[in-house]
């Protein structure tokens, strides 16, 4: 059997090649006395996280490197703590279209959200691995509810609109503790949560307004009768809520009410399984073009995960009419 490694690439899936070109053409315009400003095409992270081995990349989409303007989305990865009890964050944010300080809206949440989680992450870990669910949702939401207010609160200081210097934010939890293989979803806005798991593709992204059915379907699957169930046939509570919790929060002060549904998902992952959390650059073109979903399961069924290089090639394979920034850390079980 071929590595992971050693599987054929390919630059495009789908009916025909892309428009824009395949290679960075425009870098963005420089102001000589705002450098820290500058945001580099692609950014790519990795490690080894209890039982799994994360991969997570940040690239600027065709349709931003042809016409020389900065990457929208914005990456943090981060560990609190040390040994077992640590707790790695992964936060992906995207800025509002068309806006000038899109990319500085989305750095400056996925800050706000690290300094949230890390001053909290022995309390996180802790519920993680008490499976403390009800806890975990109520304090995730307030968490992410004043990041959220803390970046509108930027954009009247510098005089904006908040519906311009704004951001989606998307979050994922991982337990440093081997024994422990819960994963947490948390987060506001577009994008994609997916789970490859015996070579078929899961879409597990809780939805903005209802759960109907079974949450873990194949792409494209038809709705089930209407009714949240307690839990999914494997056992994941569905821990989704998009109200205000009125118990006091275990982590921070209650913030404002939030603009958009929260989204949370904790699920214990098994041997074998692969976690992928998007922005919404990568996951339109999941569910939209089949022939990529496919295209990864040959490439991530292997017996390991594959290097850096090798997961940024992956989450660049091109589709004709997707064109934006993507965002992507995915979750190899062992």
């Amino acid at each position: 059997m071929l590595g992971v490694q050693d599987r054929p690439r390919v630059a495009h899936v789908g009916s025909g090649p892309p428009t824009y070109e395949p290679e960075p053409t425009a870098l963005p315009s420089a102001d000589p006395e705002d450098l820290a400003e500058l945001v580099a095409d692609t950014v790519l992270e990795g490690a080894r996280c209890g039982s799994g081995t994360l991969r997570a990349v940040s690239v600027r989409g065709d349709s931003a490197r042809y016409r020389g303007e900065p990457r929208r989305d914005s990456l943090l990865v981060a560990r609190f703590g040390t040994g077992e009890q640590a707790l790695v964050l992964v936060a992906m944010a995207t800025g509002a279209r068309a806006t000038a300080g899109a990319h500085r809206a989305a750095a400056e949440v996925c800050q706000w959200i690290g300094r949230a989680v890390g001053r909290s992450h022995a309390r996180l870990a802790e519920d993680i691995r008490a499976a403390r669910r009800g806890d975990l949702k109520s304090g995730l939401h307030r968490l992410t509810d004043r990041s959220l207010g803390k970046l509108r609160a930027s954009a009247v200081e510098q005089g904006v609109s908040p519906e311009e210097y704004a951001a989606t934010l998307r979050c994922l939890l991982l337990p440093a503790d081997p024994e422990c293989r819960t994963r947490v979803f948390f987060g506001v806005g577009a994008g994609g949560l997916f789970r490859l798991r015996d070579g078929v593709w899961q879409d597990i992204e809780p939805t903005a307004g209802d759960v109907t059915g079974e949450p873990v379907v194949g792409f494209g699957s038809p709705p089930g009768p209407p009714g949240p169930p307690a839990e999914t046939p494997e056992g994941d509570r569905l821990t989704m809520d998009l109200g205000i919790p009125t118990p006091p929060s275990p982590y921070e002060p209650a913030p404002q009410p939030p603009r958009e549904p929260f989204r949370f998902r904790a699920s214990v992952a098994r041997p074998g399984d692969t976690l992928l959390l998007c922005s919404g650059g990568l996951a339109e073109p999941l569910r939209g073009e089949p022939e990529l979903p496919a295209h990864l399961t040959e490439r991530w069924s292997g017996q390991e995960p594959p290097g850096l290089a090798a997961f940024l090639a992956d989450t660049q394979v091109r589709v004709k009419g997707y064109a934006d920034d993507r965002t992507a850390a995915a979750v190899w079980e062992a």
